[in-house]
């Protein structure tokens, strides 16, 4: 009895916290969520959503972000891609769906990634589950970005912006 009665308690205490946990607010998180989501001209419905890391006086590709690493591309969960039918990104063929959305930054060339498993913690990535990877040019922003920010524009060219870098890569 003494046993069952344990068992009872420390189950109603697990799923309490659990349930706490669940309910964390996440717009009060340090990299708190965004999102961003477009219609291109062609009828291609863009989203992305992901958490927006600080740059915080740190250098990206070096303090965060490291050149030449697999980085989850935002914060907290995997930010997530989603399309809602097929389309080329840089002129190779991306299934509709929602991925994971990673990149290798580098100063010269930043490889982004698509991996089939969207649904983890940003921290978590197995190349085997990599759909696409295509290789863009970063270049200087116009403007610092502290916030690491998505934009998609009505052609589809989805940009990245953080700190004094920029990314970007074409959807269509």
């Amino acid at each position: 009895m003494k046993k069952v009665l344990s068992f009872s308690l420390l189950t109603c205490l697990l799923l309490l916290v659990t349930g706490v946990f669940g309910q964390q607010d996440k717009s009060k998180r340090p990299s708190p969520p965004a999102q961003v989501s477009e219609t291109t001209s062609k009828g291609l419905t863009i989203t992305i959503d992901y958490s927006q890391p600080s740059v915080k006086g740190r250098t990206i590709g070096k303090d965060i972000a490291p050149f030449g690493k697999v980085w989850r591309t935002g914060a907290n969960e995997a930010t997530t891609f989603e399309i809602n039918k097929d389309a080329k990104v840089e002129g190779q063929q991306l299934k509709a769906g929602k991925y994971s959305l990673y990149s290798i930054p580098g100063q010269n060339e930043v490889t982004i990634i698509f991996n089939k498993t969207w649904n983890q913690w940003g921290t978590v990535y197995k190349e085997a589950e990599d759909v696409l990877r295509v290789k863009v040019k970063p270049s200087k922003a116009p403007a610092f970005t502290e916030k690491m920010t998505f934009t998609i524009d009505k052609a589809g060219k989805v940009l990245m912006m953080w700190g004094d870098w920029q990314a970007g890569f074409m959807v269509g």
